[in-house]
């Protein structure tokens, strides 16, 4: 799975970038890790970085598909499932005064029919987004 590296990634650096830490966002939010990919991107940071965002991340795909009452294995389209929480859910919270500051850092695959027929890996892929109000 590339994802939670990708994440990982892009999560160390921009707090390094902007001299932050978890802490100070209300919300760390990702596209579509899974259950399984939340725990892998926790571990990662912890262990690499000794960062821990467990009690400010939510990921959109654990968000929108209950891993008890659903088939859904690893999630959805992280696109998707982005798009659908950020802009119905969240906006909502932020107009609302519930959230002030998220971090939101979208994961997706950069799929090929190709390299995936080859037996190559899925690169992954996670853009940092700051949404403050």
């Amino acid at each position: 799975m590339t994802f939670p590296p990708a994440a990982a990634r892009t999560i160390w650096d921009f707090l390094q970038d902007t001299q932050t830490s978890p802490e100070i966002y209300d919300l760390i939010l990702t596209g579509d890790l899974g259950y399984t990919g939340s725990h892998l991107l926790y571990e990662l940071l912890e262990k690499e970085h000794g960062v821990s965002i467990e009690s400010r991340h939510r990921d959109c795909g654990t968000m929108i598909f209950s891993i008890k009452k659903q088939d859904v294995n690893s999630g959805g389209s992280g696109c998707g499932c982005s798009a659908s929480v950020v802009c119905s859910h969240i906006l909502k919270e932020m107009e609302a005064g519930r959230l002030h500051k998220v971090l939101f850092v979208a994961t997706g695959a950069l799929m090929s029919t190709t390299t995936s027929k080859q037996g190559s890996t899925i690169p992954g892929i996670a853009h940092a987004v700051l949404m403050e109000v």
